[in-house]
């Protein structure tokens, strides 16, 4: 089947678009507008193959996304395309609620227009997947709760405001229009590939190169960590087996404070890369502790339980394993993140949390 993935250059859409290509029969098209997070680099091992294209544009431009629609004749779309770093919401609100707003009905709409010119088989085929956040339910204050989806919306950030509209969107053109969609809700994803401004990233460039490893106010935020390779197999789970017009939350059960994942870095480092910058005794001295950001949520927790009963997925990667892969493939590949650094992008505008 034909697979549109919009945001396919970014962390998690060229997670994604490597999975399809290297472990199913599908042909994909990956649609991104490459803004400072989109990288092809991302997608330099299958950039080759026959059943993957490539289409750079941006889900604001409604004609050349209905463009792409006609030629590509799409039968499945998995809407990624989002801005999604917390920060950057709170500094420049609105260009996420132009991407994440205005470009998800943008994109509802060239769905929409396609998918009532299509034969009565090929609308039964025919999915749109909405791949969403925790951060939509605000954050929890009780340590035995979870989020599920029944679970109440209160985002915090203009980010996660942005997305939590965007649910409500994708929601309302199933209801009025019938449009066959469906919609996840992650939590915090990690793994190779992923853009340097992240936490788990940032802290292991900075460590390397002997830099401060900074952590907002005690670090005590609590987040549950999902290794990106896990998330991309439930996402084609939910968009092959799924029922049209449910949600899933795809978590990965592995709940840490913010400060216990600096300091598994700095151990885990200390072990694969033990030639330390000059003057650097330990990784772990480089932490340290600045003022917490506007509006920070306290936890995130997710509750998995529908995936794992409805359609049988359940993350293989623990965080003490999925840490130790991503660590190493940042050992491995210096030359993915600098070529990020050799460009316009900024390394002093990188993030100091999730």
């Amino acid at each position: 089947m034909k697979i549109l993935i919009t945001g396919g250059a970014g962390f998690i859409g060229s997670a994604l678009a490597r999975y399809l290509i290297n472990k199913t029969e599908n042909t994909i098209m990956v649609l991104d507008s490459l803004t400072y997070s989109g990288n092809l680099d991302s997608l330099k091992e299958i950039k080759n193959n026959s059943r993957f294209n490539f289409t750079k544009c941006n889900i604001l431009e409604f004609e050349k996304v209905k463009e792409i629609f006609t030629y590509f004749e799409p039968c499945k779309i998995m809407h990624l395309a989002a801005e999604s770093h917390v920060d950057r919401s709170i500094d420049s609100p609105k260009q996420f609620i132009e991407t994440n707003i205005f470009g998800t009905y943008y994109l509802l709409e060239a769905a929409r227009n396609f998918y009532s010119n299509l034969n009565s088989s090929q609308k039964l085929d025919f999915r749109f997947h909405h791949i969403s956040t925790d951060e939509v339910y605000g954050d929890l204050k009780n340590n035995n709760d979870l989020f599920n989806e029944s679970t109440p919306y209160s985002p915090s950030s203009p980010y996660s405001a942005s997305k939590a509209s965007s649910d409500h969107i994708v929601r309302a053109w199933k209801k009025t229009f019938n449009l066959p969609t469906l919609i996840t809700n992650c939590s915090n994803n990690y793994g190779p590939y992923h853009f340097p401004e992240k936490l788990i990233p940032h802290i292991i460039i900075s460590a390397l190169n002997g830099r401060s490893l900074p952590i907002y106010g005690n670090g005590k935020q609590i987040r549950d960590w999902l290794y990106v390779e896990d998330h991309v197999k439930a996402l084609y789970k939910v968009l092959c087996d799924g029922k049209i017009g449910e949600t899933y939350n795809i978590g990965g059960y592995n709940e840490v404070t913010n400060i216990d994942v600096v300091t598994s870095i700095c151990e885990i480092l200390e072990e694969l890369a033990p030639n330390k910058p000059k003057s650097i005794k330990h990784y772990k001295d480089l932490i340290s502790f600045v003022e917490d950001r506007p509006g920070h949520d306290y936890r995130y927790a997710i509750d998995a339980t529908k995936i794992k009963k409805h359609l049988g997925w359940y993350p293989e990667e623990t965080f003490e394993s999925g840490l130790r892969k991503t660590v190493k493939w940042y050992l491995k590949n210096k030359d993915w993140y600098e070529r990020i650094f050799s460009g316009d992008y900024k390394l002093e505008r990188i993030g100091k949390s999730e």
